[in-house]
This record gives structure tokens, sequence and C-alpha cells, in this order.
């Protein structure tokens, strides 16, 4: 095994986690893939992923990265009845990639310290073709010993790795930050791409012209052609956003800060997932406009 060689688990091998266990796989190291659908674990090992049960290699590993949903899920993962930080040995790490609250973050990293356990506070983004590219951003804070333990694997699976310094929770705070954002942009997309169909712009023509022009975004130019395709096949759901916004919003109310556009984006995906529209494409928002300004979209029937 050479130096920079890990041992490494991804545990949550959904669209974002499968990417980043692959990567990691193509940058050497021996990765373990984890999730609660045996389905998935199977996949990830045809592909090369470990045979073995992560159970009989815990204490072996030297990097375990949780790609979970939330704060819930991640602290299960973490301290549950079959968390893995009591399993690690000293000076593995953790890469904990769940948007969660700052505060969550600075806890989970002086539980982990108290049983010798780095912790990179690390969330992600990119998407899932990013993901599995090897090419995410990470907004990443913790210890230097917590980056050191870390950067073989990070130097695998992303492009770009911001240091936003050596105390967890300021890489939640700028993956909130982003999420706002994000968030926002998506449902502004889709209220832009609606608007236009009354008046007569195909979201064809939509997206061939704005993606050229001053208001597009990057969330605009990656979720509009879903619009367009009628494909809603969930990349990001719909139920992200009602928790990564009410993230947004916790910290804004802490803050005494008034945030309105991000609460109007939050109510759009409400009523999304109200529309049984949940687990489908966030790109689905926009389903939201077209029943109420009566619009069929494509690949629908009026």
């Amino acid at each position: 095994m050479s130096k920079d060689t890990r041992n490494v688990a991804v545990i949550g091998l959904g669209s974002m986690g499968f990417g980043m266990a692959a990567s990691a796989l193509r940058g050497g190291h021996k990765v373990w893939g984890v999730d609660i659908d045996a389905d998935r674990i199977a996949r990830f090992q045809a592909e090369g992923g470990q045979p073995t049960a992560l159970a009989d290699a815990a204490d072996t590993l030297d990097a375990v990265a949780v790609v979970v949903l939330n704060a819930a899920q991640t602290e299960s993962v973490l301290f549950g009845d079959a968390g893995i930080v009591p399993r690690l040995r000293p000076g593995a790490v953790v890469l904990a990639c769940a948007t969660v609250p700052p505060e969550f973050a600075r806890d989970m990293a002086t539980r982990c310290a108290a049983q010798g356990v780095l912790y990179l506070d690390a969330p992600i983004s990119g998407g899932a073709t990013k993901a599995a590219n090897g090419q995410l951003s990470i907004m990443a804070s913790g210890t230097p010993a917590a980056f050191a333990a870390a950067r073989p694997v990070l130097d695998s699976i992303a492009e770009t790795v911001f240091d936003l310094g050596d105390t967890a929770g300021a890489g939640s705070a700028m993956k909130a930050v982003n999420q706002l954002l994000a968030g926002v942009h998506i449902a502004t997309m889709a209220e832009a791409l609606t608007f236009g169909m009354t008046q007569g712009v195909t979201p064809e023509k939509f997206v061939e012209v704005i993606s050229k022009c001053a208001g597009t975004s990057w969330m605009l130019e990656n979720r509009a052609p879903h619009v367009v395709e009628g494909d809603y096949t969930p990349r990001s759901s719909v139920n992200i956003w009602p928790k990564d916004l009410g993230i947004v919003l916790d910290i804004a109310r802490t803050a005494q800060f008034s945030a309105p556009i991000t609460a109007a984006a939050l109510q759009q995906f409400l009523a999304a997932a109200g529309m049984g529209h949940g687990q489908e494409d966030d790109a689905a928002v926009a389903k939201v406009y077209a029943r109420n300004a009566g619009l069929t979209l494509p690949g629908e029937t009026a």
C-alpha cells in the first residue's frame, strides 16, 4: 500500500455519495460503501468496492465520509447504536458532508475529539455529475490535523477544497450561504421559465437564450433542461430544500437577520412537496407555478 492510499468508508451511497465513493476508488483507495439499500452496496462492490462488512474493517479505517441527508442521520451514523466513531482508531478522520447547522458541526467535532477521532466539517457542492468525476467543491473547516488526515481522500473526490479555518462550523456556515442562493435560484428559474410561457416563450427557447444572458445561473443551466425534457428523475429532490432552507432560516433567526426571499422560495418547495412531488427532481418546483397559471409543462398532458 502506498503512503497516499487510505482505507475509506463512504456512508450513504445516494447520487452524491456513490459518485464520491467511485472517485475515491479511482484515486487508489480501498473503499467500503455503506447504505441502507443493499442494491446500492452490491452495485458499488461490483465496481470495485470492498466486499467485506464495514464492521469487520472499522478499526482499520483511515477516513469515513458521511454523505447522508441531515444532522439526525449524521449523528446516528457517528454515535447511534451502531455508531462508527467508537470503533475507529485514534487519528482516523470523519468527513461530515451533509448540510447541517454550524452549532451541530461544532458539537460533533467535540464529541469525536473526546474519542481521539478527527472531524472535518466538509459540506459538498457540485451535483451528482461532479461527484462522479471527482470534481466537487468542498467547504471545509477543522484542525490542521483533520485536514492533513483527510487530504488524500479530498484529493481524489474534489476539484476545489476551501480551507475555511481551524474550527468546525465554518464550513457549514458557508454551505448555508450557498444553499440560500441555490434554493432561491432553482425557485426563481421555475418562476422565470413559467412566466416566459405565459408570454409565448417556450421552455426550450428560454434555456437557449437565457443561458447565454445575464439572467443565467449555474442552477438555471443545470435544472431548466430537466423541465424542458420533462424528466424529474431525482438528482437532487424537492424534499431536500425544506430541510436546507429551513436550516438557513433557523440560522437567520438566531442572527436576527431577515431573509424574506429565502422564506418565499421555501414556500414554493413546500407547495411542490404538498402536491406530491417531494421525491422528484427539485426542478419539479416549476409544477407549482404551472398549476397556478394553468400551464402545461413539457412531458405533461393538458
